[in-house]
């Protein structure tokens, strides 16, 4: 696979501009967890290598098990995630897929009961920054790193 174009030399303001709302995402209040939890499961529903292998990673750094980490697509029948990770999974899923599920009230109603309206508005942009960024690195095609060892 080739990479098609670098968007941050094509259009270096608007990357910028990307990347600057991406640093408020982050700086927001809601857990690192959640939010690496979210960005994994959305890009994995998208097929954003370059991403999974970023927040897999980051999230790895944060001390998240590996156990988990490989269990996100399958969260519905996992006893390791939470209420609050579940709702934030389940908005993930309903927001990344709005086409087909128009964000259904129930997904929304189990997401009011875990987060306060600054928390879901948080995690609304967080869901929309990863998918606008894995459309991004899917559309150019971006290549993740390779490990050395990996890679053999």
């Amino acid at each position: 696979m080739q990479p098609r174009l670098n968007a941050f030399q094509a259009a270096p303001d608007l990357m910028k501009a990307v990347l600057a709302l991406s640093e408020a995402s982050k700086a927001s209040g809601l857990e690192t967890g959640i939010k690496e939890l979210v960005k994994i499961r959305a890009s994995q529903i998208n097929g954003c290598a370059f991403c999974l292998e970023m927040h897999t990673r980051e999230a790895r750094a944060l001390g998240e098990s590996e156990e988990r980490l490989h269990l996100i697509a399958g969260w519905r029948e996992s006893p390791l995630y939470n209420a609050r990770e579940r709702a934030a999974l389940a908005w993930t899923e309903a927001l990344t897929l709005i086409a087909d599920t128009h964000a259904p009230d129930n997904v929304y109603d189990e997401a009011r009961k875990q987060f306060s309206d600054q928390e879901l508005t948080e995690l609304t942009v967080g869901i929309g920054l990863i998918n606008l960024w894995n459309r991004i690195q899917v559309s150019f095609r971006a290549i993740h790193p390779v490990q050395k060892k990996a890679a053999a």
